[in-house]
């Protein structure tokens, strides 16, 4: 069990006691990428840890698409959730004042960040984006990180004008769907995330491959990779900054102390293999959020 990540004074530690009674309950944000169902199985385990940990009912919600969860978070309708950097760019551009960062995932070599990776169905001929020129290519949807914004950003750079490049553009509405189109055959190409470590077949260590993979949506031998972004900071575990300070440090204590209580569930909230729950700052999104800014602008 790691030490904590806040030490507070024990008239913090009581006032923070005080105000944690006004809270009756407690709501959790998870982003789109695989059907609500499967997000609620997943997250039923973190749901419960914070529940007893908090003493109230917590509850899960699982919008269609990544605006719900970045609305209830601006709203107060949310009070955690893990978001992608584009995301969290999104919220901090709206209102500053809205969340707080906490924890990022860390990869199996100690890692804090992973790919856009662009992809194919190994029997359509296409090995790279230059093949995939003139075909039907799908993104996740606008507010992802790795289904978006840096490979739209990326591969325009290279490419141009990509409504032009491919055939046609598409939003899928989630990393699940492109993945599952993709193999299904609805579009000839498109991108997902993953750590890239470990193997192809197995949807490598963590991310929407492997998620897929592990749920048996897809074979991971019928797909094959066609290009790869530059490394994209992991997002963050943020919570409603309104919250009392008492709720904010229980839910990120027992969320970084998560591989070590319970490597199960901990491998659910992260999508696959990982090495940990790790604190991290405002700063390592800036970047981000200066392509955020520009394509808002755009």
């Amino acid at each position: 069990m790691k030490k904590l990540l806040l030490t507070l004074a024990a008239t913090t530690t009581l006032a923070g006691a005080v105000q944690a009674q006004e809270i009756t309950g407690f709501n959790l944000g998870i982003l789109g990428g695989e059907n609500a169902q499967d997000r609620l199985t997943s997250n039923e385990c973190y749901r419960k840890k914070i529940e007893e940990a908090l003493g109230v009912p917590v509850k899960v919600f699982t919008p269609a698409d990544y605006d719900g969860v970045i609305q209830g978070l601006l709203g107060g309708t949310l009070d955690l959730a893990w978001l992608g950097a584009s995301g969290y760019a999104k919220i901090y551009l709206t209102d500053p004042e809205a969340v707080e960062v906490k924890l990022t995932k860390q990869n199996a070599d100690g890692s804090t960040g992973y790919y856009s990776i662009g992809f194919a169905r190994a029997d359509s001929g296409i090995k790279s984006i230059e093949d995939a020129k003139g075909k039907v290519f799908a993104f996740a949807e606008p507010n992802s990180t790795s289904g978006y914004l840096v490979p739209a950003a990326e591969l325009t750079e290279k490419y141009g004008d990509l409504k032009t490049y491919f055939k046609e553009v598409k939003f899928s509405g989630g990393h699940e769907q492109t993945i599952v189109g993709v193999a299904n055959g609805d579009f000839d190409a498109g991108v997902s995330w993953a750590d890239g470590l470990g193997n192809w077949e197995d949807g490598y260590n963590s991310g929407a491959f492997r998620k897929a993979a592990d749920a048996g949506l897809v074979d991971m031998n019928n797909l094959v990779e066609i290009w790869r972004s530059t490394l994209i900071p992991e997002g963050p575990m943020v919570v409603r900054k309104a919250l009392p300070q008492d709720v904010k440090d229980k839910v990120t204590q027992l969320t970084a102390d998560l591989w070590e209580a319970d490597k199960d569930c901990a491998y659910a909230v992260a999508a696959g293999e990982a090495k940990d729950f790790i604190p991290v700052t405002h700063d390592a999104y800036l970047g981000v959020l200066a392509a955020r800014k520009l394509q808002e602008a755009q």
